[in-house]
């Protein structure tokens, strides 16, 4: 299984080299994928924490903190090659769990980029989405674990623990 950011947080994964470690993000992220059975612990502070998943790789769509954070257009493209080429290591990818509308994008672009579908026409990004790709894994979408969105309640503990939940179901994990 494989979940899929927009870029590293500049005071996170940037600092400390892991993603969403060590920043609000991943201080909501990893106590979901602990409960869930993907992380063995619910914190994440450094490389030395002794943090380890289980079932899951995450990575991101931009390879480095964009000003803003949110990166333009050709900072996307720029990084698509080493998206595909990590994506492309996964060899038995069953699911891809896209945290915010960027990485949902940035995934569906993979997609065209191998020709896996021939049109983004019916995948639309909204919490919960959740498509089925012919010969390829199932998509989840859910808000980016920013503190933007789980501050605001846009997006709450329960509700990222459903996705997660049933990305488990899906990737046949036990």
């Amino acid at each position: 299984m494989l979940a899929l950011g927009l870029a590293p947080g500049a005071h996170g994964s940037n600092r400390t080299g892991r993603p969403f470690t060590g920043d609000g993000s991943g201080n909501f992220l990893y106590p979901v994928l602990h409960a869930t059975g993907f992380a063995s612990q619910p914190l994440a502070h450094s490389l030395q924490d002794g943090m380890r998943l289980d079932g899951l790789r995450i990575t991101s769509v931009v390879r480095c903190a964009p000003p803003g954070n949110k990166p333009l257009p050709g900072e996307i493209k720029n990084c698509a090659a080493f998206v595909d080429a990590e994506i492309s290591l996964l060899k038995e990818l069953r699911v891809v769990v896209c945290l915010g509308k960027i990485a949902f994008d940035g995934y569906l672009a993979h997609l065209l980029r191998l020709g896996k579908i021939s049109s983004r026409k019916g995948l639309v990004f909204r919490h919960g989405a959740e498509y089925a790709i012919p010969e390829g894994p199932h998509i989840l979408a859910t808000y980016h674990p920013s503190l933007q969105n789980t501050n605001t309640g846009l997006l709450t503990t329960e509700m990222l623990q459903r996705v997660f939940e049933r990305a488990r179901i899906l990737a046949n994990v036990p």
